[in-house]
């Protein structure tokens, strides 16, 4: 008999080999690299759009254009944005001659009150010994003929008195080349005011007591002035100190707006290490100083030390802080200016040391106050585009206030 392995009982069929299933292609390695790119880039899209987001809903007192471009320059983009506005700025430059001006924009009030006519404290005018305080000359105009009142300097409060602690003006800073470009600048009497530094909102950024980042309301009844502090510390490459604290290490050779413990105020190269000394109330740090011993700094036209945010070449509103010889500040502002002309503007005014300031229309802001109690605010220069109350309010950057003592 024969014999077979597979033996069933009778009536059961055998049932077909069942296939084994396919098994799947094996991923290239090419294919899982694109694969983990894809879900790393999903993952950076998600976590900037989360961060622009947080930046665009936070509170602020800037335009949604400006801190659009502020989270570029925070998160990568700063030297695309510096190039893109670069371009702008040299498309968009001033042509050289035209016609002159005519007429230079009214700034601060006609005309001082006679001698001996002070009033009391309080009531928006001036009180003090000013009957032999110093009153600095007219600023030579560069033009001739020389428009009316350029160079003439005027109060910017009514009943100021014949020395008034505050002082503006403006003139032609270039009057061969670019006829209709107007300097703004305020002199302002270290002897008998006092300049304090806010933190912003943003600015500076570190981890600091903002407080309530305007000008306190307590003493707005004495308030003279406010204007802007300088560049962002992450572009200025500076320190900052306040209220004896020193809340980012100060650099040796840099240009230091400094005030100290009993009142005085300078702009030095800041020689003291990187930690403020107990005598300084305050230390604001912006690059190197652009005027020395009345001259410009050498390196203007070639150094590369004022930043990258536009460079020193490219002609923007910008903004520089100085003292005369007898350490009283000048301030001054202009558009279209590159750093050099912003240096020879703040030494024909005077200054014999001077550092720059912030830069770009929206951060040029230098206000005066016709009354006590911060009423009747208004911009040195009516071209600068932010608004005289800007101050008065929580502001995104640090600022500089002055009152009379």
């Amino acid at each position: 008999m024969e014999l077979h392995a597979d033996v069933r009982p009778h009536g059961i069929a055998r049932s077909p080999a069942r296939p084994r299933p396919a098994r799947p292609a094996p991923t290239s390695p090419a294919r899982r690299l694109r694969r983990a790119a894809l879900a790393g880039c999903a993952l950076v899209l998600a976590a900037a759009a989360v961060s622009y987001a947080n930046a665009i809903v936070a509170p602020s007192n800037s335009s949604l254009g400006i801190r659009s471009v502020e989270w570029l320059r925070d998160n990568g983009a700063a030297a695309w944005v510096s190039k893109v506005e670069s371009i702008y700025y040299q498309l968009t430059a001033p042509a050289k001659g035209g016609p002159p001006l005519r007429a230079l924009p009214r700034v601060g009030v006609a005309a001082a009150i006679p001698p001996g006519s002070n009033s009391a404290p309080g009531s928006g005018t001036f009180a003090g010994p000013a009957l032999h305080a110093y009153r600095p000359p007219r600023i030579r105009p560069l033009a001739t003929p020389a428009l009316p009142g350029e160079g003439v300097w005027h109060a910017t409060q009514p009943g100021a008195g014949p020395h008034p602690p505050l002082l503006v003006s403006t003139f032609r800073s270039d009057p061969s080349e670019y006829p209709r470009l107007v300097a703004g600048v305020a002199w302002i009497d270290t002897s008998r005011t006092v300049v304090s530094l806010y933190p912003g909102r943003l600015e500076p950024s570190v981890t600091i007591p903002r407080g309530t980042m305007d000008v306190p309301a307590r003493y707005r009844p004495r308030l003279l002035a406010t204007f802007n502090s300088g560049f962002k510390l992450a572009d200025a490459g500076g320190g900052f100190a306040l209220a004896g604290h020193t809340y980012a290490p100060l650099h040796d050779g840099q240009a230091t707006f400094v005030r100290y413990a009993d009142g005085r105020v300078d702009i030095r190269a800041w020689h003291s290490g990187s930690q403020a000394p107990g005598d300084v109330v305050f230390a604001r740090q912006n690059l190197p100083l652009i005027v020395e011993e009345g001259h410009p700094n050498p390196n203007l036209n070639n150094g590369v030390e004022w930043g990258a945010t536009l460079g020193n070449a490219i002609e923007v509103w910008r903004s520089g802080i100085g003292v005369d010889r007898r350490g009283n500040l000048i301030y001054a502002a202009a558009n279209d200016q590159t750093v050099g002309s912003l240096a020879r503007i703040l030494i024909h005014a005077g200054a014999v040391r001077a550092m720059e300031l912030d830069i770009n229309s929206y951060w040029v802001s230098f206000i005066s106050y016709a009354h006590a109690g911060a009423l009747d605010p208004s911009n040195l220069l009516g071209e600068m585009n932010r608004s005289p109350e800007r101050y008065l309010s929580p502001d995104d950057r640090d600022f500089f206030a002055v009152y009379t003592r």
